[in-house]
């Protein structure tokens, strides 16, 4: 299971030109699930989220996590980080879960997520979502629960 975790300002996602998921102060973290994923990996996953040391501290260095903060989490479903880039000029997606189990892992995240932390929005899984975000930093990290 892959994150790629941004931390941001603000972020927002939309579905059809209606408002689904919104936070503050936070993470947008965009989830991509592999073949072979299984529970154990999204609450590894979560576990590297909420203790990942992105934001600052009072001497400005990233030494606190958005468990320190209680900062929001955005959780959007994103298929396309999972995909084989080493050749040629189109993606391959053969290394992606097949939907259901996608749609399976990244709900069990979503739901392990909003039992441990005050603050979590999501996309909708396999819908086309328009994102925004303003990335605080810029901070990004990928993170890979294996």
């Amino acid at each position: 299971m892959i994150g790629l975790l941004q931390r941001v300002s603000h972020a927002t996602v939309s579905v059809d030109g209606r408002e689904v998921g919104r936070v503050g102060s936070g993470l947008l973290v965009l989830v991509g699930v592999e073949k072979g994923d299984g529970e154990a990996q999204a609450r590894r996953l979560l576990e590297r989220l909420l203790g990942y040391r992105v934001f600052a501290d009072s001497a400005g260095k990233m030494n606190l996590s958005l468990a320190d903060t209680g900062g929001g989490l955005l959780l959007v479903s994103q298929f396309t980080l999972v995909a084989d880039t080493n050749k040629g000029t189109r993606a391959s997606f053969s290394a992606a879960a097949p939907p259901e189990q996608g749609w399976r892992l990244f709900d069990h995240l979503v739901a392990c997520a909003r039992a441990r932390h005050p603050l979590v929005a999501t996309g909708e899984y396999g819908a086309h979502m328009e994102v925004s975000l303003v990335n605080d930093g810029p901070v990004t990290f990928w993170l890979r629960a294996g």
